[in-house]
Parts: structure tokens; sequence; C-alpha cells
């Protein structure tokens, strides 16, 4: 999996766009982070996860799904891209739940009515 392959994903939802965050590439809606790329640009940003939820993935599995000591106290995960495509249905769906949060209700409405 690349952040281009997040990209495709995210991309696809009503008001992402691509962006910048702490100087690279990033997905926002509405001015509001979705997902980054991390500074060694193979390392997804994902925002969201509760701390058990996030202790449950990167237990079960820690090649893909890992933390840093500076996101220790924060509800985010980091996802090794390159180890992710086993997990990619794993990933967007973190990532589809960060966005029914950061996107304007009525875009959810109105996503959740189109698909039915």
């Amino acid at each position: 999996m690349t952040f281009d392959d997040v990209c495709a994903l995210a991309l696809a939802w009503p008001g992402v766009e691509r962006s910048t965050s702490y100087g690279t590439p990033a997905l926002k809606v509405k001015g509001k982070l979705l997902t980054r790329l991390r500074e060694d640009g193979e390392t997804l940003v994902v925002l969201g996860v509760g701390l058990d939820e996030r202790e449950m993935l990167i237990e079960a599995e820690p090649e893909v799904f890992h933390l840093t000591p500076h996101y220790q106290n924060s509800p985010i995960v980091l996802v090794h891209l390159a180890e992710a495509d086993s997990r990619a249905r794993a990933v967007e769906a973190l990532l589809l739940r960060r966005w029914r949060t950061v996107a304007p209700k009525r875009v959810v409405k109105e996503f959740d009515l189109a698909k039915g």
C-alpha cells in the first residue's frame, strides 16, 4: 500500500482534498486533518483511534500497526504502508471512521443515503 493508494480511496469521499500537514502530504476535509504521511515517507498517521483499539491493532499486527513515544498519549496509530496491503480494508475502515468524524454532518448523511 502506498500513500497514492490511500489518496485513491479517500479522495472518493465527499470533501476530501489533498493538502499538507507539518510539511508532509496530507488529506483534509474542510481544513480538518483526515490523515498524513510522516516525514519518513513510509508511515501513515491515522487519527481517531482509541487507546484500547490501538493496543489491540498493534498487538495483533505489529508489522503493520505501530506507535512512537511522540504519539503515546494521542488517539493515533501509525501504519507501515509497505506492510499494509494485507490490511488495506482495515486501514480504509479506520480512515472512513475518521472522515465521518471530521466531515460536515450533512455531507455524511448524503453519502450514507447515496450508498443505500
